[in-house]
């Protein structure tokens, strides 16, 4: 099977499968060569529904999940978009095609210069990289109409949330392994937020992410 027929086979099959049904969501994974952002040890299964392992312990999240968390997050054209965790780049370039510009922050300074190529090469010019600690967010200088979360964390931090425009959506996923809840943050006005349970799933952790006290008697 060539890498297209893997795609469309992708699409079909799993991403179409785990109710993804935006036919504008779809067609980014229709177009996008995943297997570009893949490391060389794993072009095998670029297009398997699976985690794909990368360095320093961090994964790229199954096309299911990035299918579901485009959907729900719905960018629309005129919009910007925050990525926390750009990992291979995969889903900033998801974002990328369509928001009008993205926003796409990581601490591992190789995975923003990897990514960065990638990007490049495949002509995606409205994505900026920066290496930065995205559990730490006082460097931000605007709000976002979308903020994609793609490293868990153990509980729901409204520091994101806060980060929204108004009408703003927020993916995030939150709680501890194997269980872990993926939800939709959407900000309904200057003070009020509403929130939806998505589907239930499981991702490395945000490094540096605030853990929870845990209470001894």
């Amino acid at each position: 099977m060539d890498m297209q027929d893997a795609r469309t086979q992708m699409v079909q099959q799993q991403i179409r499968a785990w109710h993804v049904l935006d036919a504008r969501a779809l067609a980014v994974f229709e177009t996008l060569p995943r297997d570009r952002f893949v490391p060389e040890l794993y072009s095998n299964v670029a297009y398997a529904d699976t985690p794909i392992p990368l360095p320093h312990g961090e994964c790229m999240m199954a096309p299911s999940v990035e299918g579901r968390a485009l959907q729900a997050l719905d960018p629309q054209p005129l919009e910007t978009a925050l990525e926390i965790g750009t990992g291979s780049g995969f889903f900033a370039a998801c974002l990328a095609k369509r928001a009008r510009e993205v926003l796409s922050v990581d601490i591992h300074p190789d995975f923003t210069e990897n990514a960065g190529k990638t990007l490049k090469a495949l002509g995606l010019k409205n994505v900026k990289l920066e290496t930065r600690d995205g559990t730490k967010l006082d460097w931000l200088t605007q709000r976002y109409d979308v903020i994609a979360v793609t490293g868990s964390l153990p509980e729901f931090q409204q520091a994101y949330a806060e980060r929204l425009n108004v009408c703003g959506r927020l993916f995030m996923v939150v709680g501890r392994a194997p269980a872990m809840e993926a939800i939709l943050v959407t900000r309904t006005a200057e003070d009020s937020w509403s929130r939806l349970s998505l589907f239930e799933t499981d991702l490395p952790a945000l490094k540096n992410a605030a853990v929870p006290r845990s209470f001894k008697f």
